[in-house]
């Protein structure tokens, strides 16, 4: 990783200056060892996907050792300003990636839809004060049914972010069913306004 690190910076810096990569985040264990990473790309399709990852030098230098891929959509909210070249790099977890997955059983589908709006009118204001630094869903295909979540928040620790996550209606609807969480924190990169955003 640590070899690899300046080159895999220099991509990420092209692919974010030019609107292709919306996030790329480090995913940490709680005793704060890598455990892969988060890039949220804006390409139409596998070719796009394909072409990064033939540059990426954490794929092709063996530092992941797998890659998922998944069809994702950032909900348009009042996000803040992701850090931009000349921002300080935090030495420690600031936030927390949260990778929940639905339920897969044939009511899953309809209770996200029964409490959408309320989750949405709960993360909007936390999108607008920060806590909330970008989320979405994960699709089943491209422009396909929602089957997860990806939140990004600001919460150095595990049981603030299990908190947080505690008061959504995806959690008290019974949306949400298999949770992951990581500690993360961001390199200053030339991203572009995210979706939503003033």
């Amino acid at each position: 990783r640590m070899a690899a690190r300046d080159r895999h910076m220099a991509v990420i810096t092209e692919w974010a200056a030019d609107g292709r990569l919306a996030l790329g985040v480090p995913l940490f264990t709680p005793d704060w060892k890598p455990a892969g990473s988060l890039m949220l790309l804006e390409v139409p399709d596998r070719a796009g996907l394909d072409a990064y990852l033939a540059v990426e030098p954490f794929a092709q230098g063996g530092v992941w050792q797998r890659v998922e891929t998944h069809p994702f959509r950032i909900a348009p909210l009042p996000y803040r300003p992701l850090p931009r070249p000349g921002a300080p790099v935090a030495t420690s977890r600031t936030h927390t990636v949260i990778v929940a997955r639905d339920g897969t059983d044939e009511g899953a589908e309809a209770r996200r839809l029964s409490v959408r709006r309320a989750h949405m009118e709960r993360v909007s204001p936390m999108a607008a004060d920060g806590t909330l630094a970008v989320g979405g869903a994960i699709l089943d295909a491209p422009g396909g049914r929602m089957v997860g979540s990806i939140a990004v928040t600001a919460h150095a620790d595990d049981a603030a972010a299990r908190a947080w996550m505690a008061e959504d209606p995806y959690t008290t609807g019974g949306v949400w069913r298999d949770v992951s969480l990581y500690g993360t924190r961001f390199a200053p990169l030339p991203y572009r306004p995210l979706p939503g955003s003033a």
